[in-house]
């Protein structure tokens, strides 16, 4: 497939049909027009305030933290800082996510350019992460060609873990201690890894074969695997300047010092790193939404196998709604986010039981469920040929950690 960001997906692939006769066509109409409009004003409104939030915490943190005298309520207060300021700094990434979708504002090079710092503040290669996610949002869910979170098939987990296939529902679940342990490590480094590694990623979303060297398969590398010739110069242009902000954090050690930077900056960094793999894994990962092989699948069918989750306040004032409204981003990834709201709402009806939403229980339970009751994948009917058959979430031990692309085998 050519370089292609302004084509609605639909017209790239099979758009397919739900709930009889609903087309692409037909939920695009039921959106209200007013929902399509990008405004500038608006946008930059929103990344305006997020700036001065963030500023505000950064200049509260250092002059006033340190001069609490007693150790305990310190570390409490910095602690409490980076996870604030972590929140603020996912939404201002969420609004670099909104420009590499053309969402923020009418304007290609505005987008970009807005998208590109913003993301390279946060150590995100813009113009890599942007090729990649154009793909994952062209082929969600198809387990041949999806760029996030495609999990393996009974045959693949079995080989992962080394059993027997027939002796799968033998295995004894995961000790707590064992699934959180999991679960910090992908939380933790899951997001660079994936940027480095392109892990969890299938065979099919490459542009070219996969390579078996060191950032063969990386969002860095200008020439790996996951890039066309032609994007070669936008790659460069993230990783300089992902390059400019590490410079910039450098010489802000030299000056402030080493442990402010990492309190001020890396804490929160973290955070952010943490909550860019929660929210895409959950949205993602659910017992009831379910994924296809590539026979099967069509960009409706894969659109709506997301899920629409809840983080209250933080979600809708923080985070932009990109936990809340999801599933609307992906059918329309062009609406901006202070409309998925009501776009959502116009469409439900018509979606009907296609529509997906876990909005009453807590985030961190959700990915509690997720990790331990979704670990591979099992169709409905296994007698059916792939196109006639859907493939849902089956519970497990967790397999091997997937160091590099594909390295437990999980490709077909």
């Amino acid at each position: 497939m050519t370089l292609d960001y302004t084509s609605h997906p639909a017209e790239l692939v099979t758009g397919g049909k739900v709930n009889g006769d609903v087309t692409v066509q037909k939920l695009r109409e039921a959106i209200p027009a007013h929902c399509w409009e990008r405004s500038y004003l608006r946008s930059f409104w929103y990344l305006f305030r997020d700036f001065v939030v963030s500023f505000a915490m950064i200049y509260a943190a250092y002059t006033y933290i340190p001069r609490i005298e007693q150790d305990l309520p310190r570390y409490v207060a910095w602690a409490a800082y980076g996870y604030v300021q972590g929140l603020q700094w996912t939404g201002i990434w969420v609004i670099g996510h909104e420009c590499g979708h053309s969402s923020f504002s009418p304007n290609n090079l505005v987008n970009d350019f807005t998208g590109w710092v913003l993301h390279s503040l946060l150590l995100t290669p813009y113009f890599s992460w942007q090729s990649t996610h154009r793909r994952h949002h062209i082929y969600a869910n198809n387990l041949a060609k999806d760029h996030n979170y495609v999990p393996p098939q009974r045959a693949q987990y079995a080989k992962a873990l080394g059993v027997d296939i027939e002796r799968i529902e033998e295995l004894t679940e995961d000790s707590p201690i064992a699934t959180f342990t999991r679960i910090m490590i992908q939380q933790l480094l899951g997001w660079p890894w994936y940027l480095f590694n392109n892990i969890t990623a299938s065979r099919g979303s490459l542009n070219k074969s996969q390579k078996n060297y060191p950032l063969g398969n990386s969002h860095l590398n200008p020439y790996s695997s996951l890039f066309r010739p032609e994007e070669a110069r936008l790659i460069f242009y993230s990783d300089l300047g992902m390059g400019l902000t590490a410079t910039g954090l450098y010489f802000a050690a030299q000056y402030f010092g080493a442990s402010t930077v990492a309190l001020l900056y890396l804490q929160p960094y973290l955070w952010v790193n943490h909550w860019i793999v929660a929210i895409t894994y959950l949205h993602h990962t659910h017992v009831n939404v379910p994924k296809y092989e590539a026979e099967a699948w069509t960009f409706l069918r894969g659109a709506l196998a997301t899920i629409d989750r809840e983080m209250g306040f933080a979600g809708k004032h923080m985070m932009h709604n990109i936990v809340e409204y999801h599933v609307i981003h992906h059918l329309f990834s062009r609406i901006p986010h202070y409309h998925t709201e009501e776009a959502t709402k116009a469409i439900m009806p018509l979606l009907g039981k296609n529509y997906h939403e876990d909005k009453k229980r807590g985030f961190f339970p959700s990915l509690w469920e997720s990790f331990t009751q979704c670990q591979f994948m099992e169709p409905d009917y296994p007698g059916k040929q792939p196109a006639d058959r859907t493939l849902w979430y089956k519970a497990g031990p967790s397999p091997p950690i997937e160091i590099g692309m594909m390295t437990k085998g999980w490709d077909r």
